[in-house]
C-alpha cells in the first residue's frame, strides 16, 4: 500500500499513469545574466521595450527570471527553470542576502550610514537591518556597497532617497552565494556545478544529480 503523501521525483524515478510510463521531465536550466538598464526583467513587454529573454540564447526549455531587477537597475539576474530553487530564492523566510553597488547624490554621514544599517521606515514599514559601507566619495557621488535580506518593490532605491541620497545607478552584484563577477552587461553564462551546488544548498535544497 502506497503511503499518502509520498513524493517522487519526475528526474529519477520511474513514473507509471495506468500502466503508461510518464516521458522524462525537462532538464533543469540555470543561468545567470547581467541584465543592463532599460531592459525589462519579464519575457515579453506590451510597451514594445527591450526584454531580458531577448538577450537568451533559444532554449529548448523555457527558463523565468527568479525576483526582479526595475528598468533603470542592472547586474545580476538569474533565470531558471527549477520553480522550487525560484521559490526559496525569494520567499522572505530563506533571507537570501543580495548585495549592490548604488550610486548616490551627496556624501551620507556616519549617522545616516547607521540608519540604513539599522532599518528606514517607508509606506509599507520599516527596512530590516542591512550591512552598509561607502566604497569611494568623488564629486558629491557616492559608491555605496549596501547588502540585505528583504526584496520589497524598489527596496534599495526607497531606502537611500528616504535618507536624502537619491540613487543614480544601482547594481546587483551577488545573490546568495552567487556573484556576478566579471560579465558585461547583456552577458550570460551558465551555473557551475559549484555555484548550482552552493546555491541551492543555502536554501535548504539537495544537490541535483
Amino acid at each position: 500500500m502506497t503511503e499518502l503523501g509520498t513524493k517522487a521525483d519526475p528526474r529519477t524515478d520511474r513514473i507509471t499513469v495506468d500502466g503508461r510510463l510518464l516521458p522524462p521531465a525537462a532538464p533543469f536550466i540555470y543561468i545567470i545574466l547581467h541584465k543592463p538598464t532599460y531592459v525589462v526583467t519579464t519575457l515579453s513587454d506590451p510597451e514594445g521595450r527591450p526584454t531580458v529573454r531577448d538577450l537568451l540564447p533559444k532554449l529548448r526549455e523555457r527558463v523565468f527570471p527568479v525576483g526582479r531587477l526595475d528598468f533603470h537597475s542592472a547586474g545580476l539576474l538569474l533565470l531558471t527553470n527549477d520553480g522550487e530553487l525560484a521559490l526559496r530564492l525569494t520567499h522572505p523566510r530563506y533571507g537570501v542576502r543580495k548585495t549592490y553597488r548604488v550610486k548616490v547624490k551627496g556624501v551620507p554621514t556616519p549617522e545616516t550610514l547607521g540608519l540604513l544599517a539599522r532599518g528606514v521606515r517607508l509606506a509599507d514599514g520599516t527596512t530590516a537591518a542591512a550591512e552598509v559601507r561607502i566604497e569611494r566619495s568623488r564629486d558629491d557621488k557616492t559608491w555605496l556597497e549596501l547588502t540585505l535580506g528583504e526584496g520589497r518593490k524598489r527596496e534599495v532605491r526607497r531606502m537611500c532617497e528616504e535618507v536624502g541620497h537619491p540613487v543614480e545607478k544601482l547594481v546587483r552584484v551577488r545573490l546568495g552565494p552567487l556573484s556576478l563577477g566579471k560579465l558585461r552587461p547583456g552577458e550570460h553564462r551558465a551555473l557551475t556545478a559549484r555555484e548550482l551546488r552552493d546555491v541551492r544548498r543555502a536554501v535548504g535544497l539537495p544537490d541535483v544529480g
